[in-house]
């Protein structure tokens, strides 16, 4: 006899498994059948959403995908010009990034002029880092972008600034991963996009994420501003306010000079190096050896990258201003160490790549940091953390990471050329006025993040719990 078929205990196994069932008939547009896409975090995602007003995000956009990457040869970057050329490692999430830019020249961006970014535009990144999403602002135009990245145009009433935050939330950034495809080069193609399920509130609570976002864009902007003024101070107090490095490329050196230094690459003596040096020459100075500690992390190999565990902070993930959340992970069990990881005030120093860039870190990290990241300890009470640091973001120190590094591919601060570099000592009111902004600045940038935090948080309430559990968490 055939034993009688219990659906209740079946449904109770497949709770306790990571185990879907799916009719043929939900199987979405393009008839996925990998077992990842079908996750019961992402189905129940899914059927929230679903419960409550909703539209797909093509019913609320237009769309345009970049350019094929050979429609522009990135030899022909500018370093300084009028038209930004948008990579997919500018997208971040919320924020198009504005240091380090790329530009083209005129000619090319009026022959990709279909590719022209607008104001609130949604840009989101659909190659290699995918899911990324951040808004333009006036103040990114004219530019163009790469096909590392595609535009969700907003239509008229709706928010962009909604939109944006629903992508850069726990669940619009879930749902917008799940439909990642390939394996080695992961990607989002354009029905994708189109068939992300975007949840719709009220006009009210729309426009009060709306106004969240743009009171955190006004206070990162000042944090900006204020960080300026702090980096004015500098040279300002070094006389270096109106200075260019001299662009002659002839020296006269004596041999003593290639037998002190070791280095016959020309490069290495340019005359802007003598200049800043005799420009500096009046102040106090020490060698960046003696006022630090520095101490180097592991360079695990990329067959160690993986998606959980401890957060790998490499050079990519940071900036002058902070560290962006990063996406790969490595074993806590094999890799994590408690005195490689950064403590309050340890100053991270990039050595590889894009040599040179400095951050202080405000609070002890549960991170690992690459190799390619050097700590910085301050060992002494005559120079504030926060003015180092600034001082190694200032030119006095960019170029000589520039000396030091140049000629080669990809560049190498040597740490024995780190532990030489001569950091100009000013006095301690005035390390202290300087510092004082730095700390303003940060202050200020952090602020702008909590709020965005809330905008994030609160359409999440408004999706688990309604509209008006999210305004209330709103009252502020």
């Amino acid at each position: 006899m055939s034993p009688v078929f219990d659906e209740a205990k079946y449904r109770a196994l497949l709770e306790k498994l990571e185990v879907s069932e799916v009719n043929l008939n939900d199987l979405e547009f393009s008839w996925r059948i990998d077992a990842e896409y079908y996750q019961k975090h992402f189905l129940a995602f899914e059927k929230l959403l679903r419960a409550e007003s909703w539209k797909y995000l093509s019913d609320l956009s237009s769309f345009l995908i970049g350019p094929f990457g050979s429609a522009f040869d990135t030899e022909n970057y500018l370093e300084i010009g009028k038209y930004r050329y948008v990579r997919g490692q500018d997208v971040k999430p919320f924020i198009l990034k504005d240091d380090d830019l790329r530009f083209i020249p005129e000619d090319d961006f009026i022959r990709l002029g279909k590719y022209a970014l607008k104001e609130n535009d949604v840009l989101v990144s659909v190659v290699g880092t995918i899911g990324n999403a951040c808004i333009v602002q006036s103040k990114d135009i004219p530019a163009i972008f790469s096909c590392k990245s595609s535009v969700v145009r907003i239509l008229q009433g709706h928010s962009p600034a909604y939109v944006l935050t629903y992508l850069n939330c726990s669940y619009g950034k879930s749902l917008l991963l799940r439909k990642e495809r390939g394996a080695l080069q992961k990607g989002l193609n354009l029905d994708d996009l189109k068939s992300t399920i975007i949840p719709i509130f009220t006009d009210e609570l729309e426009k009060h994420i709306e106004k969240i976002f743009w009171t955190a864009q006004k206070l990162l902007q000042k944090s900006k501003d204020v960080f300026t003024y702090a980096e004015q101070l500098l040279l300002q107090d070094l006389g270096l306010t109106a200075w260019q490095p001299d662009d002659e490329s002839v020296a006269t050196k004596t041999f003593a000079n290639f037998q002190n230094s070791g280095r016959l690459d020309a490069e290495y003596y340019q005359p802007k190096y003598d200049d800043l040096f005799k420009r500096i020459s009046s102040y106090d100075k020490s060698r960046l050896g003696d006022i630090v500690n520095i101490t180097k992390s592991i360079e695990p190999g990329s067959e160690a990258y993986q998606e959980d565990g401890v957060p790998f902070v490499r050079v990519s993930d940071i900036t002058k201003f902070g560290i962006t959340p990063p996406e790969i992970h490595l074993d806590r069990d094999k890799y994590y160490s408690e005195n490689l990881t950064p403590k309050k005030d340890t100053i991270l120093l990039s050595k590889d790549g894009s040599v040179g860039i400095a951050y202080k870190v405000e609070n002890d990290l549960d991170v690992i940091t690459s190799g390619a990241l050097l700590h910085l300890t301050v060992k002494n009470n005559d120079f504030l953390p926060d003015y180092l640091t600034l001082v190694l973001n200032s030119i006095v120190v960019k170029l000589q990471a520039e000396r030091d590094a140049g000629g080669s591919i990809i560049q190498h601060w040597k740490p024995s050329e780190i532990e030489n570099v001569i950091i100009p000592k000013l006095p301690m009111p005035i390390q202290e006025q300087i510092a004082s902004k730095v700390q303003e600045s940060f202050a200020l940038r952090k602020e702008s993040k909590r709020l965005l935090d809330l905008a994030k948080h609160a359409v999440e309430v408004a999706i688990e719990q309604g509209e008006a559990a999210a305004m209330k968490l709103l009252e502020f």
